[in-house]
């Protein structure tokens, strides 16, 4: 997978410069977003849009759910270069809400350097990240490949539904952390993880069957692949965080343990505050709560997680999900090769190392 994800990321990269390009002008501006009604001023908008989104976009990332659509279109046995522009659409939503959550959760860094609200400024990051809700819509609206009107709109609706719900897991996710006590169900994390990284993941596969034209049947199907996967995905991040806290002994750096020190609400920190003494369950939301954790405290933390089993048992979830991904391709008509590969991510997202 990493080889394939490699390969098809700059494509992607060039596919999203043509929608929003490093170099904002005037003809530009007028093109893609009418013409004005007195006068834009391309400098500001190169300073507020272009230059933070790219910012961004050049730390990284590995653009798994823009690839991720063009092995949807090609296991459903269409040309996935006739549908690069769609790709662009989940990978920019994607990276809109990295913008706007760093904001929400005070975060500082965000991939190995400092979070856009930090370079540009919270306005300017709420604004760009914003932007990227609304920016994917214009592939819909120029209408690449001659979709017809009625396909159209069921990309509209579907993308208004998917995007409606994602904020119900923010949402969710926002409410938990404010709380200084872990008084969730393992369910409730499970819906809140659907909606904020689930809806992402469904709108890869969903729009892949739409704009191909595929039955609901098989729409929702893949939908329903896309977003066990995705709910694996964000366990094994979760998974990855604390075992690299775990690897690291007591030396502790700063990108080591985040989650703990953001007092996350985890999976594992779930299981084990049902599964630990209370006196263990009293000193993890303590630890979770306090404003700054030290080395000492975030290793008690994930000490507790180990102890509990927690970290095994997150990890048996993610890999159940996973499995339950592959088995709703089963029923599919896909193209062998690209069906194998999507099999193959329903492993990379658990088992990859970064």
């Amino acid at each position: 997978m990493r080889d394939v994800l490699a390969e098809w990321r700059p494509v992607i990269d060039g596919e999203i410069e043509r929608l929003l390009p490093r170099a904002v002008d005037e003809e530009y501006l007028t093109e893609f977003f009418g013409s004005p009604s007195y006068e834009y001023d391309p400098d500001a908008i190169q300073q507020a849009l272009s230059a933070p989104i790219w910012n961004l976009l050049d730390r990284g990332g590995k653009r798994w759910r823009a690839v991720l659509f063009l092995l949807v279109v090609e296991a459903l046995g269409e040309d996935p270069e006739a549908y690069l522009p769609y790709a662009c659409i989940p990978e920019i939503l994607h990276n809109g809400t990295i913008i706007v959550d760093d904001v929400e959760d005070g975060a500082s860094m965000r991939r190995g350097e400092r979070a856009l609200h930090h370079v540009h400024g919270t306005d300017v990051a709420l604004n760009a990240g914003n932007a990227m809700y609304f920016l994917p819509l214009k592939v819909i609206t120029r209408n690449p490949g001659d979709l017809d009107a009625e396909t159209r709109l069921a990309a509209y609706e579907m993308l208004m539904h998917e995007l409606n719900r994602t904020h119900l897991g923010q949402g969710m996710d926002i409410c938990w952390h404010n709380r200084e006590t872990i008084d969730i169900s393992e369910l409730e994390y499970l819906e809140m993880c659907a909606c904020k990284t689930g809806c992402l993941g469904r709108i890869v596969a969903r729009l892949a069957a739409i704009v191909t034209e595929q039955d609901r049947e098989t729409e929702l199907a893949l939908a329903r692949y896309a977003e066990q996967m995705s709910v694996a995905f964000q366990i094994g991040d979760d998974i990855l965080d604390v075992e690299t806290a775990l690897e690291a002994g007591g030396d502790f750096g700063k990108g080591i343990g985040n989650d703990i020190r953001e007092g996350k609400k985890t999976l594992m920190v779930i299981h084990a505050a049902a599964n630990a003494p209370a006196e263990r369950v009293a000193r993890l939301e303590e630890l979770l709560w306090a404003d700054d954790t030290s080395e000492e405290e975030v290793r008690e933390v994930v000490d507790i997680l180990d102890e509990t089993g927690s970290v095994e048992y997150a990890r048996e979830q993610a890999e159940r999900l996973s499995q339950r991904a592959r088995d709703e391709l089963d029923g599919l008509d896909l193209a062998p090769g690209p069906a194998e590969q999507l099999s193959s991510f329903t492993r990379f997202v658990i088992d990859r190392e970064v």
